[in-house]
């Protein structure tokens, strides 16, 4: 995507941090004959054999996933926070524009099934549940609850390229700035108090 220089996220860390909160996004690829994309959670997690990737699973309705094999080029985009910026809040005349913070993953991908498939399950399973009173564990559902599993693909990420853009406000002095997040805190919007958060860290 294009990323202005002023706006790239090149922390590793941070970006790690950004895709494990944010991780329900959009699988995009080329899918008979034209782009496809479908929401779905896609977990930044470490492999059986120790590397980090993205897995996820789609329902084998979907036609997507049977392109997987021909055309292993994937792209995943990963949103965060957003809101609009009036220029109203400038002490100056200018546009308005848009704060907002976003990932794309870019990768190949890989059908996984048997042992791989339970193991990414299980991530996935665990990380949510972990903060239910009842957690549910994916190696103590019954053979018959189990047998859905035979009606989703599956697959991995391997992860060849991360862009990563973080918009907020970083052109505007400090005057600007202040004012720019008093504003967004006024907003009723849980988006906007998020990007005057993420507008507070970064200009410390």
């Amino acid at each position: 995507m294009y990323i202005p220089e002023l706006y790239k996220n090149e922390n590793a860390e941070e970006i790690k941090s950004f895709l494990k909160s944010n991780s329900f996004g959009i699988l995009i690829n080329q899918t008979e004959g034209k782009l496809w994309g479908t929401h779905i959670p896609l977990e930044l997690e470490t492999n059986a054999r120790g590397k980090e990737v993205l897995f996820g699973h789609v329902s084998k309705e979907n036609p997507q996933w049977q392109a997987f094999e021909n055309n292993k080029e994937v792209l995943a985009i990963f949103s965060g926070p957003h809101s609009y910026i009036s220029s109203s809040w400038y002490d100056h005349e200018n546009v308005p524009t848009w704060n907002y913070i976003a990932v794309h993953v870019y990768g190949k991908i890989s059908i996984i099934e048997g042992d791989e498939m339970l193991f990414a399950l299980k991530k996935l399973v665990d990380k949510y549940e972990a903060t239910s009173k009842n957690p549910v564990k994916i190696e103590n559902l019954s053979e018959e609850t189990m047998r859905q599993t035979n009606g989703f693909v599956a697959f991995e990420i391997e992860i060849n390229e991360i862009q990563a853009v973080k918009k907020l406000s970083q052109n505007r002095d400090d005057k600007n700035h202040i004012r720019i997040i008093s504003e967004l805190r006024k907003c009723p919007h849980q988006n906007a108090q998020d990007i005057a958060g993420e507008m507070v860290k970064q200009r410390k």
